[in-house]
């Protein structure tokens, strides 16, 4: 019985024990997954805590490398800085020796010309002690003479009491008659020896005339020495790069036939590197043309517009430096009043050239030497260089009034009221009408020693000159015709007309009546090309 009783007791533990140690197993599990979870969590966590150090180094490393490419650009930017500004000292080093050189060629040459005036003030001081001792030496000869003189009259006046002693013994004459005879052999030998002396005397005045006429000419062109220069017909404009030459050329080419429209110079692009030429006969047109293609190179916006507006702001430019001009020779001469319009006219021969030489350099010159010449002399300075300087006034205008400059000159003297020796002086510094005074003959001689010294002028280029304005002068014959140009050294003369006046259909007949008549005046080689151009614009302004 107690063992019946003990067995379920037993069974009971037994279930007891085998569910506690079911329980712990699966606590175990349970515990065992947790620790594991446990684990795994750790592990995240400790790779997650990773990833950020990780990441926190990069970003570290980042900043590191973020600052030192900060201090590197910084560097550069320092080390650029500075070889900039050593640049600009260079630059400006070499700029200001460039100008000390410059200034150092001017010194020399002022020392070289201060250098010749000495040399020519010893020669003259020497020349000057020369003809002291001359006039010193021919001084104790007249004395010596004087007394020979002398001498010879104590003898003669002797060997007339002798013969008029013998005369009365021989020939019985009486007192009166004897003088008589011998007053007359006295008269005939006095006038021989007269006119000897006089003869005598005029060989050395014309000596010392030409002498003193020679010693004011060399005296005159050494005080107004000019240098002498040979003008040209090209001009040539530097550009900053190749590239701008597609843009001067413009779309089709449209920029540059404006530009030569509105210059009348014809603009040559050709291989030369970073340059274009501007050529044409006329200084003037040739030097607003070069001012406008600077400012269009300098600015880099080049369209029809754009050239227009620069073209017309040059032309204004070159018409005050034309003032300027002719204000300055009167300022160099001494002249203080002028007619202002006379001014300018004269101003205008700065662009003008004759047988290549300038005619405002050349028109200062003979003033200076005129002027040089009458003061030697005794005459009107002031006078002189006046008429010295207007005395090729005319050719200021000649290309556009008919007429020799002589001419053009004199009614442009005595339309603003000068003096009539200066218009004289004008009218007959060629020949064409008498000299009426001594001013005139110094002005045709100054122009003379201008004009004619070796290397002043040449030839060829005023004939070429020539050509090119009588070119210009038949196309603008025509009625409508509004400006020619002659370009291309005169193988093509472009033609701008008035479109209100020339229809399209009259401008082919205006062309072929300008080549006959080209044909027909003018002998010249090769072929001349006639364009005309017929352009009418409308403008309208949107308010």
């Amino acid at each position: 019985m107690t063992n019946i009783i003990l067995i379920p007791v037993a069974v009971a533990i037994i279930s007891i024990i085998i569910g506690l140690g079911i329980g712990y197993a699966i606590r175990k599990n349970i515990w065992e997954k947790n620790a594991q979870n446990a684990q795994n969590d750790a592990d995240h966590i400790l790779t997650d805590a990773k990833a950020q150090v990780a990441a926190a180094r990069t970003e570290v490393n980042a900043q590191k490398q973020a600052t030192e490419a900060l201090k590197q650009s910084a560097e550069n930017s320092k080390k650029e800085k500075i070889l900039e500004a050593q640049e600009k000292i260079q630059d400006y080093r070499q700029k200001v020796e460039d100008e000390l050189n410059v200034k150092r060629d001017e010194i020399a040459r002022d020392n070289n010309r201060l250098k010749q005036r000495e040399d020519t003030l010893d020669h003259r001081n020497s020349l000057l002690k020369e003809q002291e001792d001359g006039l010193n030496q021919k001084k104790d000869q007249l004395q010596k003479q004087q007394e020979e003189l002398d001498v010879k009259v104590k003898a003669a006046a002797e060997l007339v009491d002798q013969r008029q002693q013998k005369l009365y013994e021989v020939a019985h004459l009486d007192k009166q008659q004897a003088k008589k005879l011998v007053l007359d052999q006295l008269a005939d030998q006095l006038v021989k020896e007269r006119a000897t002396m006089i003869k005598t005397s005029n060989e050395e005045v014309a000596a010392k005339a030409d002498h003193y006429a020679r010693q004011i000419i060399i005296d005159a062109i050494q005080s107004s020495s000019a240098d002498t220069v040979a003008e040209t017909t090209v001009s040539v404009v530097d550009l900053p790069n190749e590239e701008m030459k597609g843009r001067i050329i413009g779309r089709e080419g449209r920029n540059i036939r404006s530009f030569e429209a509105l210059t009348g110079i014809d603009l040559i692009i050709d291989d030369t590197p970073k340059v274009v030429t501007l050529s044409g006969f006329d200084a003037i047109r040739r030097e607003i043309a070069k001012r406008a293609m600077e400012r269009l190179v300098k600015d880099g916006r080049i369209h029809p517009a754009r050239i227009e507006e620069t073209v017309d702001k040059a032309r204004k430019e070159v018409n005050d430096d034309i003032y300027e001009a002719g204000e300055s020779a009167l300022m160099e001469l001494g002249i203080h009043r002028m007619n202002p319009e006379l001014v300018k006219t004269l101003g205008r021969l700065k662009y003008r050239t004759s047988y290549g030489q300038n005619v405002l350099g050349h028109s200062i010159e003979v003033a200076k030497l005129a002027g040089t010449m009458a003061a030697e002399l005794g005459l009107n300075e002031k006078l002189a260089v006046r008429a010295g300087l207007l005395h090729d006034i005319g050719k200021a205008i000649d290309h556009d009034i008919e007429g020799s400059h002589v001419e053009i000159g004199v009614e442009l003297a005595r339309k603003y009221h000068e003096s009539d020796v200066v218009v004289n002086a004008i009218a007959a510094h060629h020949g064409d009408v008498p000299k009426l005074s001594f001013i005139a003959e110094l002005v045709v001689a100054a122009d003379t020693l201008s004009s004619a010294r070796p290397g002043a002028r040449s030839e060829s280029l005023e004939n070429y000159i020539r050509r090119l304005t009588e070119l210009e002068q038949i196309a603008k014959r025509y009625d409508g015709v509004k400006q020619a140009y002659a370009i291309q050294a005169g193988r093509e003369v472009r033609v701008m007309v008035e479109p209100e006046k020339i229809s399209d259909d009259r401008i082919t007949v205006l062309a072929r009546d300008i080549r006959n008549q080209v044909e027909k005046e003018l002998d010249y080689p090769g072929n001349i090309k006639i364009t005309v151009i017929r352009e009418k614009r409308v403008v309208a302004v949107a308010k």
